[in-house]
């Protein structure tokens, strides 16, 4: 069996995963993480920027950020892109630096969190099984055209079968692993 047409759909199946996982990293959890800053972005001179490039980003305590920007005249920017974001939180801005302080999350709100994770997981399961799909098709047509044998398509399907497998488990386990981490207070 071609293992370049196997890795094509393996490859898809861990970008879906490596998309899951990054949506995750944004999802706060009580803590302070600047992850949760990587999709913002600041009005530089005109040019949406991403905050990582505009400034110093730094976690001095359990539930506070710190954004030291480049240049002073950036802290309104920054606020504005944070306050027009959809963090819920309203920064400080002292003259010198932005900070933000992450609230304790209420229970309700560590459900709806817990809610929205396994959602994520959910979409992020149907993608896999799709590529799984396409996969079984395009080996059908493959064996169809007499490019592969019925053993070589059996094959194919059993193998991406084992694949879709493992990608599933490594999604509730990461499903498992962000729901506890919001969870735990």
């Amino acid at each position: 069996m071609d293992q370049e047409k196997l890795k094509i759909y393996e490859d898809k199946m861990n970008k879906s995963l490596a998309a899951l996982e990054n949506e995750y990293a944004s999802i706060r959890a009580g803590r302070a993480n600047p992850h949760v800053l990587d999709k913002l972005k600041v009005d530089y001179y005109g040019t949406p920027t991403p905050l990582q490039q505009v400034g110093n980003i730094s976690v001095p305590e359990a539930r506070m950020i710190v954004i030291q920007p480049w240049e002073k005249s950036l802290l309104k920017a920054i606020e504005k892109a944070i306050l027009t974001s959809d963090l819920g939180i309203n920064p400080t801005n002292d003259g010198n630096v932005v900070r933000l302080v992450f609230p304790e999350l209420t229970e309700e709100r560590r459900k709806e969190l817990a809610k929205d994770v396994k959602k994520k997981g959910e979409g992020t399961k149907v993608a896999i099984r799709n590529i799984r799909r396409d996969a079984n098709e395009a080996f059908k047509k493959m064996e169809k055209a007499d490019e592969i044998s019925e053993d070589d398509l059996s094959e194919a399907v059993e193998r991406i079968q084992k694949l879709t497998d493992k990608m599933i488990d490594m999604v509730e386990k990461a499903v498992e692993v962000k729901t506890k981490e919001i969870m735990t207070v």
